[in-house]
């Protein structure tokens, strides 16, 4: 049996009112009376209801935070960093995976609004910034996570996947690979978009060399296995010299199966690099080069302008960090 506030005031011989003042302004109280109060609250047993207090108030002290993958051990660090930063104030995170499923995220939206949590922070399958809008409108704080718009419409904090891209093939390219492969999708995902290209840009700035794009349905080691096994089927002479996975997942995946079955040697044959430098990557069987993104701190700072916009001290702040290229054994220069 749930032991209400009217229990306790009975219990006490005081008013309702009396108890809610012993709960949020004690100060206001007789000590007395405090103590009084205090007694039946442990003697009954009685919880408080704080989210039913802050929803009448009109907000709550949740944050909602939708990830593309909770697997992705990058979002995981994300939402870490978000929750640090949410419990210097005494904030709670609300985790929600949309799977890279645009229904899954319209369905988090929803619950978050519902719940009226104090502010959602999103890494957005695609471009459905109207629907965001809409959200923003209604009065929750919006931040875009691992994600910008170029007009600055929502603040955001994020890496700059396009340098990404394009550290990791210059990269491939300085080691002496030439044919390089691009593994990762769906395209609609725009980390993955700029990426790509970013390869792109560096590839164009070699005569020689050519890249290939080996789309995926999605970001997973599963992913990344069948594209790889796709490449260990060809023949010698028509397989890529280097991949460049769009992320350490695939990147996985794919070293998972070029090594099978005798295998193909990496990075003798095929160097590989992937993307966000997950703590999996130093410990593959051949160590992964990477391009590392600071993912603890992205969820922070997005936390940071999340309570800094809703507190009215700023306005579509935007933030972008800059990534780094983590070399490893997987692209060793040939001899």
């Amino acid at each position: 049996m749930t032991v209400s506030v009217r229990d306790v005031a009975a219990a006490a011989s005081v008013s309702v009112g009396t108890v809610s003042n012993v709960l949020n302004r004690p100060e206001k109280v007789a000590p007395s009376t405090v103590a009084r109060v205090t007694a039946a609250i442990e003697e009954l047993g009685f919880v408080r209801n704080d989210a039913a207090r802050q929803l009448r108030a009109g907000h709550s002290r949740s944050i909602g935070l939708v990830v593309l993958d909770v697997r992705n051990p990058f979002f995981t660090d994300v939402a870490r960093g978000a929750e640090d930063r949410a419990a210097e104030e005494g904030m709670t995170i609300l985790l929600g995976n949309s799977d890279e499923n645009t229904d899954r995220e319209r369905a988090y939206l929803d619950l978050f609004e519902e719940q009226r949590v104090a502010g959602v922070l999103i890494s957005p399958l695609a471009d459905d910034l109207p629907r965001l809008q809409r959200l923003r409108d209604r009065g929750t704080t919006v931040v875009l996570v691992d994600r910008e718009v170029p007009d600055q419409s929502f603040s955001s904090v994020a890496v700059d996947d396009v340098v990404g891209g394009y550290l990791a093939v210059r990269h491939l390219l300085d080691t002496g690979r030439r044919r390089i492969a691009f593994i990762g999708g769906p395209a609609s995902i725009r980390q993955v978009a700029d990426r790509l290209e970013g390869a792109r840009r560096a590839v164009a700035e070699t005569d020689d060399a050519a890249l290939e794009v080996v789309a995926t349905e999605s970001l997973s080691v599963l992913a990344g296995r069948a594209a790889g096994e796709g490449v260990r089927e060809r023949a010698a002479s028509d397989r890529p010299d280097a991949v460049f996975a769009a992320n350490d997942l695939l990147a996985m995946g794919v070293l998972q199966a070029l090594m099978m079955q005798g295998g193909i040697d990496v990075p003798g044959e095929i160097a590989l690099i992937g993307y966000d430098d997950i703590d999996f990557a130093s410990a593959a069987v051949v160590p992964l080069s990477s391009i590392r993104q600071p993912a603890e701190l992205i969820g922070y700072t997005a936390v940071d302008l999340m309570l800094k916009e809703a507190n009215g001290e700023s306005v579509q702040e935007r933030v972008l960090f800059q990534p780094e290229l983590v070399v490893r054994e997987s692209t060793s220069a040939r001899s």
